[in-house]
């Protein structure tokens, strides 16, 4: 018996929630979409053939797996509760899937409501970028039950590239604030070698083109190769402020465990000094033009 592919909704199409939403039309997934600046999922639904919701309620109300890619824990706290959130309108047996960067605490606080109204909760972060997001090559980390996890795939497969079961609920949320510890430690060194570079007289595409291809040319390195050498064309693909966010939670998450962070602390510091300078919207990378800017004489 053929079944019914699922119906997918999608809350929050920002820049990465977008790029999601791309790729699951891309594999033909059902969507309904709902963003809290209307036009964006509009357009966004005109452009795909999607459905728009106007509340997180009516569209956990119409969709089988809803997942939410949002800017912070006080989005992500209400979309999931209250009248108008995802839990009190969810289908039982449907599953709700948290995209976000946050605490670790933030999705375990929905557990009990969720499984007192028979609704699947995981939380799967994501590591990539804008460009992997649209053409499914995402790495996932889930938090939550097996099962849950299985019951997902169907929306989250045309997402990644991998996707790993870390450990319960929470675990997701974690990995993905370790995974991004090392991604502001290696966004910080490769600002400073090339800079170094530069001023030791070598061409910035030569230099940046050798780091990548050298023993420290992670995946990241390869996709934000653009952002480093022309970062007055290159559009933000994720703002200092957003940096911000992720590393204070690293710090915080890091506090309760008693667990030392001296390279996020500095990642910190050089970030909020960038954004002061160049302005929080910019994309993180923009690190390096502040460290030209900061040059002795």
């Amino acid at each position: 018996m053929k079944t019914t592919a699922p119906i997918v909704a999608v809350i929050g199409t920002g820049r990465m929630g977008s790029a999601m939403v791309r790729a699951l039309a891309r594999a033909g997934i059902r969507l309904v979409l709902h963003n809290r600046t209307r036009h964006r999922a509009t357009a966004l639904a005109s452009e795909l053939g999607a459905r728009v919701a106007e509340t997180p309620a009516d569209a956990a109300a119409l969709a089988d797996i809803c997942l939410t890619m949002l800017a912070d824990d006080a989005a992500v706290e209400s979309v999931y509760r209250g009248r108008d959130g995802l839990i009190a309108a969810a289908k039982p047996g449907s599953v709700l899937v948290d995209l976000s960067t946050v605490s670790p605490d933030t999705i375990r606080s929905f557990d009990a409501d969720a499984r007192a109204a028979g609704v699947a909760l995981l939380d799967a972060p994501v590591s990539g970028s804008v460009a992997t997001a649209e053409t499914g090559q995402l790495t996932l980390m889930v938090g939550g039950e097996a099962g849950d996890l299985e019951r997902g795939r169907p929306a989250l497969e045309p997402l990644a590239r991998t996707i790993v079961h870390v450990g319960p609920l929470g675990s997701g949320a974690a990995m993905k604030l370790a995974v991004n510890t090392v991604i502001f430690g290696l966004n910080e060194a490769v600002a400073e070698g090339l800079v170094l570079a530069e001023i030791a007289g070598i061409d910035r595409g030569v230099a940046y083109g050798v780091i990548a291809e050298s023993a420290a040319g992670a995946p990241f390195v390869g996709y934000k190769r653009a952002s480093f050498i022309d970062p007055d064309s290159t559009p933000t693909a994720f703002a200092l402020d957003l940096a911000d966010k992720d590393l204070r939670l690293i710090g915080a998450l890091a506090g309760r465990l008693g667990v030392p962070m001296p390279q996020a602390e500095t990642n910190l510091s050089e970030i909020r000094a960038a954004a002061a300078a160049l302005g929080g919207d910019r994309d993180f990378s923009i690190v390096a033009s502040h460290l030209r800017s900061k040059r002795r004489a």
